[in-house]
Order: structure tokens, then C-alpha cells, then sequence
């Protein structure tokens, strides 16, 4: 009778978990739906023109498929130039930022020295204060060292970040420090101990942190907007707002041009992807 009642239980709790996997799965299929949508329209409204972009119900399907919006985005503006600015701030700052927030994440991770924690308390503290809030400062300190205008006014700035260095402490915390340790025995140097020992086991934070850098840096409008007057030294989101005037925005070779500068974030995160998940569930970061 007992057995047959602990059955019953199993049975149960497994008919239960079947159903809390279907509403979950269900739930899920939903919410990526709501995801990919946008993304669908601007596709189809990248093959479109003004008057069919805001037909209503949506024409999902172009007809016809308007492939003058590829052709013209490439020609009217120096799309290539402002690809290849932008390609080139977003690896350089990339590059900077792993070298400067992993040496500084084992500074505060693996190395004792007084203050430590409430000098990382600190820093985590100026990722509170709104960029808006330091706007003007950041521009009157360019303006000053002369980077105004200049590519330096979008790298310098964007070499060190805070939120980088907490993602790679983070990772870093995880690892023993007993290998740190071992490395010291056998007279290895701090450096040493961080290139050898610690930076090989945090590639998957190296790649979380690499994702996450160069696509802020490849989206970002705001600052290149500010800093950057010179054509020659703008990015690709610059160059799309180019598009849109005071009595007329051309969507079609909005879309097209977005299309074309969201590859690059694509084939980023189908080479990343493993690395990403890895990274963000070792570092402890919670979306």
C-alpha cells in the first residue's frame, strides 16, 4: 500500500513538472516571438519604400522587393568610411578595456592591500551616475587635452570601464587561490601569475566582457555625436541619422543601412555565444 501511494506521489510531482515545463516553454516561445518581431519588420522594411513601410495591416512580404535602398545606403553617404571608423574605435577600446579591467579586476580580486574593498566600493559607485551627469565634464576635459574632433576623444575615454572590472572580479573570484598561490611558490611575478595563471581560466569572461564592449561601442550615438564634427572620423550610427531631416526621414534606407551594421554584432555574438552564456552564469550576472 505504501509503495503504491509513493507512486502515486511520483507520478504526480511528474505530471506536475511536464505541465510546469509546457506553460514554461509556452511562455518562452511567446516572449521570443515579441523579440523577433521588430527585427522581422525592419527586415521587410528595409526592402520598401516610404509609402509601404506604414501600410496598414503590415505587408510582411515586400511586393515588390525594393533593393535600391542597399544600393543607395552604400552610395549616397560614405557608408564603407563610417563602417570602418567604427569598426576600428570599437576594437581598439575592446582590445584596451580586457587589458585594463582584468589586470585591475586581479588587483581587487587576488591581491591584498589596505582598502582594497572600500576602494572597489568606490569604483562600483560611479556606475550609479548617469552618463548625462558627466557629459559636460568629459567634454570639457577633451576639449582641454585637445582630443575634441579627433578619434581619441571616443577611445581614451572608453579604455577603462567599471562595469568591465566587476564582470572580470567577479569571474576572477571564482578561481582558487590556491593556483595563485602555487604560481608564487614557484617564483612566478604578479604579472606572471595574471597572465599565465589567471587570464587563460577567465576566457569566458574575456569573452562576455568582449561582447558586451564592442557592442556598446559599435551602437553608441550619443558621444560620437558629441565629439566628432569631422565626416571623415564619424561612425555608422552617425551616418544613418543622415537619413533623417527636419521635414523628412527616408525609413527604408534607414532600415537598410541598420540591416547592413547589425552583421558584424551578429557574427560577434554566433562566435561568442558559448563563451557569453559561460561567462554571465560564472560571473553571477543576473539580466
Amino acid at each position: 500500500m505504501e509503495k503504491m501511494q509513493n507512486s502515486k506521489v511520483k507520478t504526480g510531482q511528474k505530471r506536475n513538472r511536464l505541465v510546469s515545463d509546457i506553460v514554461l516553454f509556452i511562455v518562452l516561445c511567446l516572449v521570443a516571438v515579441i523579440m523577433v518581431v521588430p527585427f522581422v519588420w525592419m527586415v521587410s522594411a528595409s526592402f520598401k519604400n516610404n509609402n509601404e513601410i506604414f501600410l496598414y495591416p503590415i505587408r510582411w512580404i515586400p511586393n515588390p522587393v525594393r533593393l535600391n535602398n542597399y544600393i543607395n545606403v552604400w552610395t549616397q553617404i560614405p557608408l564603407l568610411k563610417y563602417f570602418s571608423n567604427t569598426l576600428i574605435y570599437s576594437v581598439i577600446v575592446t582590445v584596451g578595456q580586457i587589458i585594463t579591467c582584468s589586470m585591475a579586476a586581479y588587483a581587487f580580486g587576488k591581491l591584498r592591500f589596505p582598502g582594497r574593498d572600500a576602494i572597489f566600493l568606490v569604483y562600483l559607485a560611479t556606475m550609479m551616475v548617469p552618463w548625462h551627469a558627466i557629459m559636460i565634464p568629459q567634454f570639457i576635459i577633451n576639449k582641454s587635452l585637445g582630443f575634441y574632433n579627433k578619434p581619441a576623444s571616443i577611445i581614451v575615454m572608453n579604455l577603462v570601464s567599471a562595469f568591465g572590472v566587476f564582470l572580470m572580479r567577479q569571474f576572477m573570484m571564482g578561481i582558487p587561490d590556491d593556483l595563485c598561490e602555487a604560481g608564487r611558490i614557484d617564483g612566478c611575478s604578479e604579472f606572471g601569475n595574471f597572465s599565465k595563471i589567471m587570464l587563460p581560466l577567465c576566457g569566458p569572461g574575456v569573452a562576455t566582457l568582449t561582447v558586451f564592449e564592442f557592442t556598446f561601442m559599435w551602437n553608441d550615438y550619443l558621444a560620437p555625436m558629441i565629439y566628432l564634427d569631422d565626416d571623415k572620423y564619424k561612425t555608422i550610427q552617425l551616418g544613418l541619422a543622415g537619413f533623417r531631416s527636419l521635414y523628412k526621414t527616408d525609413y527604408g534606407l534607414i532600415m537598410a543601412g541598420t540591416v547592413c551594421s547589425l552583421i558584424p554584432i551578429l557574427i560577434i555574438y554566433c562566435v561568442a555565444q558559448k563563451y557569453l552564456i559561460e561567462g554571465i552564469a560564472f560571473s553571477g550576472l543576473k539580466g
